[in-house]
């Protein structure tokens, strides 16, 4: 009985860390890095204490959310890259993705509470450096992104446009983040712009209230 229950125990506890730092990312993104940690363990649908054995702290937490969401973006770049021939589709590719991961909404998780110094975010945000900076090249290389700008430029652009505005906490503006990224994307591209998706954006639209 033991041979079977440790592993059941195991998997059970890898599953809890696993909805832990995914609630938590939520919570952040909705609440900033002060969200009430009674709410991530609700939202988790896990005990405070069971929250509080997988992590000692708060610092911890953010620190393991931050990895999660470098290692989902990280993901998505080499899916694109692996998925998309069209070297300019796999950077559209990834630029949507990486905005659905609200890159943006949790830049304020590296301010403060985290160690810029850790290993494994040093060595994650290289990870991460090299293969946006991969995609980008190759789609210079193939003449169908403007030379004049770098990966920098494209992380800054998903970061500016999915990062909450202040005072705008009334307005739905998550609707518009893709049609304003393909914008962003048309503009970097050497040859014909792509259809936008949506709709145009009228004044009453930014006036909506959520």
């Amino acid at each position: 009985m033991t041979t079977v229950a440790a592993p059941r125990r195991r998997a059970d506890a890898t599953r809890n860390r696993a909805r832990i730092v995914a609630a938590a990312r939520e919570a952040f993104v909705d609440h900033g890095a002060m969200a009430p940690l009674d709410e991530i363990a609700r939202r988790a649908g896990v005990g405070n204490a069971t929250l509080y054995r997988n992590f000692a702290d708060r610092r911890t937490l953010i620190q393991q959310v931050t990895l999660a969401v470098i290692e989902r973006v990280m993901a998505h770049a080499h899916a694109a890259t692996a998925e998309e021939p069209d070297s300019f589709a796999a950077v559209s590719r990834f630029v949507h993705a990486a905005a659905d991961e609200r890159i943006g909404a949790l830049c304020s998780l590296l301010s403060g509470t985290t160690d810029p110094n850790d290993p494994e975010l040093v060595d994650a945000r290289a990870e991460l450096k090299q293969v946006t900076e991969d995609l980008i090249t190759r789609a210079q290389d193939d003449g169908l992104l403007r030379s004049d700008i770098g990966a920098g430029d494209v992380l800054v652009a998903v970061s500016q446009l999915t990062r909450p505005l202040p005072g705008t906490g009334c307005l739905d503006l998550d609707r518009f983040v893709h049609r304003h990224l393909q914008l962003l994307l048309d503009g970097l591209r050497t040859v014909a712009p792509s259809p936008l998706p949506g709709r145009a954006v009228t004044l009453e639209d930014l006036t909506h209230r959520v």
